[in-house]
């Protein structure tokens, strides 16, 4: 049995990840005759527990790391990155990072050395022609590490992005994929056990199914 926690902290479209994981797991099944058991949880013994773990959220920083502080999900989520595959998912992505300009500032996890930035009230493209901030929608992502997620995902796919604001990291060989709104953003994080979107995988169709299948099947950092 392949068991994936979903960490619940009240801030995130959990079970849509939950039901696009169960989707891609039963197809795996099918193959490989090993079932897939997604769980929603807070409780730590249970992500322990876990083979794999996925982070999301959806939402204000202040009012996730509110939560995350509350119920300790940070500790949670260092444990889980020493010994098993993490998928962290939006705001799960930025929660990882060491401080969010998002609320007038707000000191994230650490987890990773980077920071979140705002897009800007008045954000152009190449054209000069003007973005709507939040981004919502369709961007292309491309690929700068040969990652085991990256599998049967061709490089420039679509992937569905929701947010106002991005990430910048300081280990820039900790970067999976990039896409452009404006400006160059960070898409994707690789570092050790752990795999990060700003992008949701669930909501991204085939490629993000494709995503979420090589995230089933993979090992970590030994990989």
């Amino acid at each position: 049995m392949n068991q994936v926690a979903v960490i619940d902290y009240g801030m995130g479209n959990l079970h849509s990840v939950a039901k696009a994981i169960e989707h891609v797991g039963a197809e795996l099944a099918s193959e490989s005759g090993q079932a897939t058991k997604v769980i929603i949880t807070s409780d730590p013994a249970r992500i322990a527990a876990a083979d794999r773990v996925v982070f999301p959220g959806v939402g204000a920083i202040r009012d996730c790391m509110a939560e995350i502080n509350r119920l300790d999900v940070g500790a949670m989520v260092a444990s889980a990155m020493k010994t098993k595959p993490v998928l962290a998912i939006c705001v799960g992505m930025q929660a990882l990072m060491a401080h969010s300009e998002e609320n007038g500032g707000v000191d994230c996890l650490g987890l990773l050395s980077g920071r979140v930035k705002f897009f800007g009230e008045v954000l152009r493209d190449e054209n000069d022609a003007r973005l709507k901030v939040p981004h919502m929608g369709w961007n292309r992502v491309a690929h700068t590490s040969d990652h085991p997620l990256w599998r049967g995902v061709p490089d420039n796919s679509r992937f569905y992005f929701v947010h106002s604001y991005y990430v910048t990291m300081d280990e820039t060989d900790q970067v999976a994929g990039r896409s452009v709104y404006g400006r160059e953003i960070v898409a994707a994080i690789s570092a050790g056990n752990i795999f990060a979107t700003q992008f949701h995988p669930e909501k991204s169709q085939n490629a993000g199914l494709t995503l979420l299948r090589n995230f089933l099947t993979w090992n970590g950092a030994s990989d």
